[in-house]
């Protein structure tokens, strides 16, 4: 029999008799779970290796009714912010002992059929980055005792978890910044088919505008980009008829940093001829050709509380959901710097 085969055919019995201990024991040491000592927790680790045994996540998860797995469902993964929140979470995940299961969603369709397979795999738990979960879903998913927390999602579902940055924080920052910058005649750019989270920021940032004391209704101009992102920002400013606002507040920064370009193209530029404010402090922000001011979100602060929530609600899966919102900061940059009297 070759080497290979005799590594897979290994199980976790073999492994108990190389290190002279019980089957128990070696499920506890494998899987950092349970009271035991570091000397025989090493003596398995060390048994394990010799003979090559691997543990099998998914077969765990049929014998105890759960895996060490925790589902991630994410979309557009190429974007910037959610690429950094994904790795943010990874690490946090790993960090507590499991393993990420990730899926890539391009619809409705596709969140549906993905819980589905999770629930399958039995998940210790679902972390939902993008699109909202059918209620009925989400019901299947608590029948099996499988939690779930959405992240920056309309917090409406019964028994789930939301972990959000604080958007009307944000906005707020964004409005005071541009209005103490001078600014009179304001714009709000967003994608057309919006996020919840993008909506939130827009009629939020509106809502501090009116209590700053400007007629929201004469002196806000809502462009919506016709695409997502840097396309979307960039298209908008080329096509941009009449005359521009001062201060720009846009959902992300993404659609930014497209608007920015798209101005340049036309011979303008932030801070000359507006004022120009982004939402996630993504690395292109910073870069020295954007110089972006943007809002900051704590990926690693959100990464945190949804692992601790999805933890809690493992043990009590039946507590009434729960919101926790993440602080956001304002990161002055060039396209609206901090005024000088502040």
């Amino acid at each position: 029999m070759s080497s290979s085969l005799r590594k897979q055919a290994v199980t976790a019995e073999d492994v108990a008799r190389r290190a002279g201990v019980s089957r128990a024991v070696v499920s506890r040491a494998l899987s950092s779970n349970g009271s035991i000592s570091p000397a025989t927790r090493e003596k398995v680790l060390r048994a394990a290796q010799e003979l090559g045994y691997q543990v099998n996540f998914l077969a765990q998860g049929l014998n105890r009714q759960r895996s060490q797995l925790i589902g991630v469902i994410v979309a557009r993964i190429g974007d910037p912010f959610r690429s950094s929140l994904l790795e943010g979470l990874l690490h946090e995940i790993q960090r507590r002992g499991y393993q990420a299961l990730v899926s890539e969603i391009t619809g409705e369709d596709d969140l549906v059929n993905t819980l589905r397979r999770f629930t399958q795999f039995r998940v210790s738990g679902v972390i939902v980055t993008s699109g909202k979960p059918p209620e009925a879903i989400v019901n299947e998913c608590v029948s099996q005792q499988i939690p779930v927390v959405g992240i920056n999602r309309h917090p409406d579902i019964p028994l789930v978890d939301f972990i959000c940055s604080d958007n009307q924080r944000g906005a707020r920052l964004a409005a005071e910044q541009l209005w103490r910058s001078g600014c009179r005649r304001f714009g709000w750019l967003n994608h057309q088919a919006s996020t919840w989270a993008g909506r939130m920021r827009g009629e939020a940032f509106v809502q501090a505008l009116q209590q700053l004391g400007v007629d929201t209704a004469q002196q806000v101009t809502r462009l919506a980009a016709a695409a997502e992102g840097y396309e979307g920002g960039l298209t908008t400013a080329q096509g941009y008829q009449g005359e521009l606002p001062e201060g720009i507040f846009c959902a992300n920064a993404q659609l930014a940093c497209g608007f920015l370009d798209g101005m340049r193209q036309r011979g303008k530029s932030a801070p000359c001829d507006f004022h120009l404010i982004g939402f996630d402090n993504t690395p292109q922000s910073g870069q020295l050709s954007y110089q972006l001011t943007t809002l900051h979100q704590d990926v690693a602060e959100i990464a945190r509380r949804a692992l601790t929530r999805l933890l809690a609600r493992a043990q009590n899966p039946l507590q009434p959901s729960q919101v926790e919102w993440v602080s956001v900061e304002l990161v002055y940059r060039q396209t609206s710097p901090r005024p000088e009297s502040a």
